[in-house]
C-alpha cells in the first residue's frame, strides 16, 4: 500500500520532476522493460511463421489468434488484479508466458502445422500481462492528491506510444538481422525479468479494493457507452498497426530488399513518437471528443493513401504522417475514460482499451495477411483505410455517448484507481466535453 506525496504546488510540474518522485522509478523502469514486449510480440510471431510456412496468410492466422486471446483475456486479467493485487496475478502470468512463448517457438522452428502453432498462440497471447494499467494504478496511488498526477498520466501516454511503436521496431530488427526466433525469444525473456522485478516492488502496489458488499452494485467498465465507443476507435488504431507490419514486410521483399522493414517501419515510429511526446507536452484549449474527432479524422485520411505508394520513398513519407496521427488519437482516448468511468472500473476500462488495439491488430494482420499473399502488399494496406473510415464513422455516429454523465475530477477518489493519460502537463482544470 502507498501513501500519498505532497508537492510544490508553485512550479509548474514536469517530467523531471514526477520522475524524482520517491520511489519512482523502482517501478516505472522495470515496468518499461515488462510492457515493451507488448509491442514485439505480435510482429515477432508473424516474422517467425512467415519464415517457418513462406506464408503471410498463415503467419497471420497464428498472430491473429495471439492477438484475440489477449483481448479477451485483458479485461479478466484487470478484475482480478483489482481484487488480488498485482503481485498475485503477475508473478504466474509472466512465468506462464515465458514457456507458452518458448513452446510456440520450438513447434514453429520443428515444422509443426498451421492448427499446431494456432494452438499453441492462445497460451501465449492470453498469458500477456496487464503492466500498462498496473504502473497507471501505482502513479495514482502514490500521487494522490498531488498536482503531478495528470504529469504522471501524460507520461504514460507517452511510453504507451513508445511501446506501440519502438517494440515492433526491435522485433524486426532482431527477427531479419539475428534470427527469425530472436524476437519471440527477446520477448519472453524482457516480459519475464522486467515482471518479475515488477512484481517485487510491492511498497508502491496500490490499494486492493474489497469485494462488493452484499447488494452493492459493481458494474463492469463495458456498461458504460463512452467506453464501448472508445473500443472501437481503438479497434480501427489497431488495425493500422497491423497492416502497416504485414503490408510493410510484404513490401520490402517485393522490392527486393527486406532490411528496408525496419527502416520504413522505423519512420512510421518517429512520427508515432514525436506526435505522443507533443500531445503529452501540449495543455490543449480544446476538449477531449472534438480533438478526438478531428485527430481520428487525419489518421483516416492519411490511412487511405498508402495503398497508392508504389515506391520506399513515398511509402516512408505516408508511413511518417500516419505515425504523427496515430498519437493524438490514441492519447485522447485513454485521457477520456476519466470522465466516462467510475474511479473503481478504470482498471478494466484500460484492459479493454489494450485489448482492443490487440484485437483490432490481429485481425488486421489476419486480412493484410491474405490480401497480400493473393495480391502484392498494395492491397494489405487497404486493411488500415478500412479499419480507420470504420472507425471514425461510429465515432461520429455515436460522439454524444463521448459525453460524460458528470463533472470529472483530476483526483480520483479512490486511491487504488489509475487515471488516464490527461490533458497536457501541468493542465490542472477538469475534462471539458469538447
Amino acid at each position: 500500500m502507498t501513501s500519498a506525496v505532497t508537492t510544490d504546488t508553485s512550479a509548474r510540474p514536469g517530467y523531471g520532476q514526477l520522475l524524482r518522485t520517491p520511489g519512482a522509478l523502482g517501478f516505472v523502469l522495470p515496468g518499461f522493460a515488462a510492457r515493451l514486449p507488448f509491442g514485439m510480440l505480435t510482429i515477432s510471431i508473424l516474422l517467425l511463421i512467415q519464415h517457418t510456412t513462406g506464408s503471410y496468410g498463415s503467419a497471420g492466422i497464428v498472430s491473429a489468434v495471439t492477438g484475440v486471446s489477449m483481448a479477451l483475456s485483458a479485461p479478466v486479467m484487470g478484475k482480478f488484479t483489482d481484487r488480488r493485487g498485482q503481485s498475485a496475478v503477475l508473478v504466474p502470468v509472466v512465468l506462464l508466458h515465458a514457456a507458452a512463448v518458448s513452446s510456440l517457438v520450438a513447434l514453429a522452428l520443428l515444422g509443426a502445422p498451421v492448427w499446431a502453432l494456432a494452438l499453441a498462440a492462445v497460451p501465449a497471447g492470453a498469458s500477456v500481462p496487464q503492466v500498462g494499467p498496473m504502473v497507471r494504478a501505482r502513479w495514482a496511488a502514490k500521487l494522490e492528491g498531488s498536482p503531478l498526477l495528470p504529469t504522471a498520466a501524460a507520461f504514460e501516454s507517452v511510453t504507451d506510444e513508445f511501446t506501440f511503436v519502438v517494440g515492433p521496431v526491435l522485433a524486426t530488427a532482431l527477427c531479419t538481422g539475428v534470427h527469425p526466433a530472436a524476437g519471440l525469444v527477446t520477448e519472453a525473456a524482457l516480459t519475464l525479468a522486467g515482471g518479475l522485478v515488477f512484481a517485487a516492488q510491492r511498497a508502491s502496489q496500490p490499494t486492493v479494493h474489497a469485494p462488493a458488499a452484499a447488494g452493492e452494485k459493481h458494474a463492469s467498465a463495458l456498461s458504460h457507452a463512452g467506453l464501448r465507443v472508445l473500443i472501437a476507435a481503438f479497434l480501427g488504431i489497431g488495425a493500422v498497426f497491423g497492416g502497416m507490419q504485414v503490408s510493410l514486410a510484404a513490401f520490402s521483399n517485393e522490392i527486393g530488399n527486406p532490411g528496408a522493414n525496419g527502416l520504413l517501419y522505423g519512420i512510421f515510429a518517429a512520427g508515432n513518437m514525436v506526435a505522443g511526446i507533443a500531445c503529452g507536452a501540449v495543455a490543449w484549449k480544446i476538449g477531449p471528443r472534438r480533438r478526438l474527432l478531428l485527430g481520428y479524422a487525419g489518421l483516416t485520411l492519411t490511412a487511405s493513401v498508402l495503398w497508392t505508394a508504389h515506391s520506399a520513398v513515398l511509402l516512408g513519407a505516408l508511413g511518417l504522417l500516419v505515425g504523427l496521427c496515430i498519437a493524438p488519437a490514441l492519447i485522447t482516448g485513454y485521457t477520456m475514460i476519466e470522465a466516462l468511468v467510475p474511479a473503481n472500473a478504470r482498471t478494466e476500462a484500460f484492459t479493454w482499451l489494450t485489448g482492443a488495439v490487440a484485437f483490432g491488430q490481429a485481425t488486421a494482420v489476419t486480412l493484410a495477411g491474405r490480401l497480400t499473399d493473393a495480391h502484392g502488399s498494395s492491397y494489405g494496406f487497404l486493411v488500415p483505410m478500412a479499419g480507420t473510415a470504420l472507425a471514425l464513422a461510429t465515432l461520429v455516429a455515436l460522439r454524444a455517448k463521448l459525453a460524460p454523465k458528470a463533472p470529472s475530477r483530476i483526483i480520483s477518489s479512490s486511491p487504488g484507481a489509475p487515471t488516464a493519460p490527461e490533458r497536457g502537463v501541468g493542465h490542472r482544470t477538469p475534462v471539458t466535453v469538447d
